[in-house]
């Protein structure tokens, strides 16, 4: 009953929330991270209205900016109305955990099962979702690159977190991202390749925009 209730709240008060949030972070990002969390959950101890419930608010910090977005959005958990009003104090804290630990950036290990598991959601390793999200990213963040601009920012940052070596660390031996991850470091050490899906992607994505 609380599962059913807890996503007929989301629906209508938390996830149209990422429809003003950049292209690679609105709807269909926060549905796939909480398709995959749930998926995961099957897996693990643990209660799945809890892990829905981080998962769906665990980027809606982005209305603050991205760079302390994970803090602000473990905050809006921590105060929701439905939240407060069906969870205890120290339940409430474990969410809030999991989403101020979902970044991959952070540095730091997920404090616990849900941590990890909204965390692993989040990665959503696929190449060709992954290169559209990055480029994506740079199109709305960085208008005044150009072509070169973009792909060179987009090789840094793919490089920096998904190459060998990148911070990027993954939590559960149940995802299929490792899988993932060895095919787009595979992409990533080949530059001709790179750059014709970079190529690609610019075609569309701007075509998509002058629409």
């Amino acid at each position: 009953m609380i599962f059913r209730q807890a996503v007929d709240y989301a629906e209508r008060h938390v996830i149209p929330q990422y429809a003003r949030f950049d292209a690679a972070h609105r709807i269909d990002h926060v549905r796939t991270v909480i398709a995959e969390s749930l998926r995961l959950a099957d897996y693990y101890p643990v209660d799945r209205t809890m892990v829905y419930l981080a998962a769906a608010f665990h980027d809606t910090g982005l209305c603050e900016g991205r760079e302390r977005h994970h803090v602000v959005s473990g905050e809006i958990l921590s105060r929701d109305p439905f939240v407060t009003a069906h969870f205890t104090a120290g339940r409430i804290l474990i969410m809030r955990e999991a989403v101020e630990d979902h970044r991959a950036s952070s540095g730091r290990e997920p404090r616990t099962l849900y941590g990890r598991i909204v965390a692993e959601a989040d990665r959503v390793i696929d190449p060709d979702i992954t290169l559209r999200r990055t480029v994506q990213y740079g199109l709305d963040h960085y208008p005044d690159l150009d072509s070169d601009g973009h792909y060179a920012r987009m090789q840094e940052h793919l490089t920096r977190k998904y190459a060998a070596g990148g911070y990027l660390r993954l939590w559960c031996p149940e995802s299929d991202n490792a899988r993932r991850l060895a095919e787009l470091r595979r992409i990533i050490s080949s530059p001709d390749e790179l750059r014709r899906r970079f190529d690609l992607l610019m075609d569309a994505l701007s075509s998509t925009e002058r629409r």
